[in-house]
């Protein structure tokens, strides 16, 4: 696991922007149920992402040659705010349910959960194995942060289709209604930072 890696999983306000659309319409507006809808998926989410997002510095920030007791402690301590973080987000939007009045609504909500769900059980399988390594022996400390390395790409590929299944769930009215939630609006002004 290198900066390189950490960094390619650093998009943490990419799934911020994907549930706070930046678009808005002169139209009569989204329905007041899915108004209220947006309102209860918005709230919560500043604290979330901000547990997220520091979750990602901190795995970028960390120097993986450091001591390996400090590396194994900075990096568990972020796989678990980062199941955590998005356990509550598939919570918040299992809680939600579907969008009222929008078509094919409950599949894309249900949809995101799930992904959010697994991504969540990926992020708790990285903090046990990163528990588990060998923080005595450097060499093979650096062998088992090379194999974490290896299961971290699986799990961005996770985190990329976890982004897609909430883009899916905010396009048309959606993303008219969460505009309009100042939770969405204030977490979508911080920076996206790019994937890669």
């Amino acid at each position: 696991m290198n900066k390189k890696l950490a960094a390619a999983l650093s998009g943490g306000a990419v799934l911020v922007v994907a549930l706070s659309g930046c678009t808005s319409s002169e139209d009569k507006g989204p329905d007041s149920k899915l108004v209220a809808w947006a309102k209860t998926v918005c709230d919560p989410l500043p604290a979330q992402q901000s547990k997220i997002s520091e979750a990602f510095d901190a795995l970028a920030a960390v120097a993986k040659d450091g001591p390996p007791k400090e590396v194994q402690k900075t990096d568990s301590k972020a796989f678990q705010e980062l199941a955590d973080g998005f356990k509550a987000r598939a919570a918040t939007l299992t809680d939600a349910g579907a969008p009222p009045g929008v078509e094919d609504g409950k599949r894309k909500q249900q949809d995101a959960v799930k992904r959010l769900t697994a991504l969540s059980g990926a992020y708790t399988d990285l903090k046990d194995q990163v528990d588990g390594l060998d923080t005595k022996n450097q060499t093979k400390f650096a062998s088992g942060l090379s194999k974490l390395s290896e299961r971290m790409k699986a799990v961005s590929a996770q985190y990329d289709g976890a982004i897609t299944a909430l883009q899916n769930l905010e396009k048309g009215d959606v993303n008219e209604a969460v505009t309009q939630q100042r939770g969405c609006t204030k977490t979508s002004a911080s920076p996206s930072a790019a994937k890669g």
